[in-house]
């Protein structure tokens, strides 16, 4: 299973991961999804998508602290809202409320080379909008 995901001017394609069954069957009842997309503010490199109270009833699966670029993270709240990050570059997961870790659910496969532009882009431009579809 792959996501199409168009965000900011720039496309990817994204592959779905088998080591989080729960949170890909979860984000996937949620498609299509449409948002804004903005740069982090304690992580580093990456971009996230607030999400507020939203609740999957979901935990924590294939959870890290230390995503790489291209992967795709999901926080199913808790101690923080609930959000997904994607990193463009080095990001160490943290909120106000201190260290975080997320479902690694989905890798982008395509479109890599656009990851920093786009992070660069919701960085000193502001939110980007953003839009998940299955491929």
């Amino acid at each position: 299973m792959m996501l199409h995901i168009s965000a900011g001017g720039f496309e990817f394609v994204a592959r779905l991961e088998d080591d989080a069954p729960y949170t890909v069957a979860a984000f996937r009842k949620t498609l299509p999804y449409d948002s804004n997309i903005i740069h982090v503010r304690w992580s580093g490199e990456g971009c996230w998508i607030p999400m507020g109270d939203l609740d999957l009833g979901i935990g924590p699966e294939n959870a890290t602290r230390y995503p790489s670029p291209g992967e795709i993270i999901f926080f199913p709240g808790g101690i923080s809202e609930t959000e997904l990050l994607i990193a463009y570059g080095y990001v160490a997961f943290a909120s106000k409320a201190g260290a975080l870790a997320g479902n690694h659910f989905a890798t982008i496969v395509e479109g890599n080379e656009n990851l920093r532009p786009l992070g660069v882009k919701c960085l000193w431009e502001g939110a980007q909008k953003i839009s998940f579809r299955e491929a």
